[in-house]
């Protein structure tokens, strides 16, 4: 996969013939410096982005060719993105924010699923709670439960900690982490945050648009070790 901004002299190679699998039941951090393409891989895996050349599936769906409104169906149905601004509607409780996409997408929620999703984030007491009632972490463990509400096939998680302490961090690092090994779901995050990373099962590294390196089972410490060794090479 290619994605290139540009032509001529003035063309920059965002991600340079990535060739990356996300397995299923697992949760996925990519990291790498600023500029080195971690959030465009995101956002053409997620189908949020055109590819310049190659091709991504989401189980089993070839993505790449998908028409506006197929794809826009497929993110809704298949895809669940939770950002670093919560992104939550401010006149809706929780939980009405939390079942919003099957709404939108005239479907009935389904309540045990539903229910198993907000027992996972602990907010069983904070159902009927407006946004501007909830702490930072509270209303990212919302758009989390919106994110997982409708079953999507993977999740796309972007900086999701960027916005909260270090206690509300690991909070919803926690649940992230907690609803693939418990719920089965699939996670992908982006994050600089080498804490962040070592709840993953799996880092991918990348630089200049280049996947560089990988590192399973990680600890913050052997993810922090590896980029330093990145940043050697980089200005070496």
């Amino acid at each position: 996969m290619t994605k290139a901004y540009g032509e001529g002299d003035t063309r920059v190679v965002a991600l340079d013939a990535v060739d990356i699998e996300i397995p299923r039941g697992r949760l996925t951090a990519i990291m790498g410096p600023s500029g080195s393409g971690k959030s465009t891989l995101m956002h053409c895996l997620a189908g949020l982005d055109s590819v310049t050349r190659g091709r991504v599936w989401i189980a089993g769906t070839e993505i790449t060719g998908l028409k506006d409104k197929e794809l826009t169906k497929l993110r809704r149905d298949k895809i669940g993105f939770v950002f670093q601004a919560f992104n939550l509607l401010p006149t809706l409780t929780a939980e009405e924010n939390i079942t919003l996409p099957t709404a939108i997408a005239g479907r009935k929620p389904d309540a045990d699923w539903v229910e198993q999703v907000v027992a996972a984030v602990g907010l069983q007491d904070r159902l009927r709670h407006r946004p501007a009632e909830l702490s930072g972490g509270q209303q990212q463990r919302v758009a989390c439960a919106r994110a997982l509400a409708a079953r999507p096939e993977i999740i796309f998680a972007d900086e999701p900690t960027g916005n909260l302490d270090s206690r509300a961090g690991a909070e919803v690092l926690s649940f992230l982490r907690r609803s693939v090994d418990v719920l089965g779901q699939t996670v992908v995050m982006v994050t600089h945050d080498p804490g962040a990373a070592s709840y993953a099962h799996r880092v991918v590294f990348l630089a200049d648009g280049r996947i560089v390196d990988e590192l399973a089972d990680p600890t913050a410490e052997g993810v922090l070790e590896r980029m330093k060794r990145f940043d050697k090479i980089r200005t070496s």
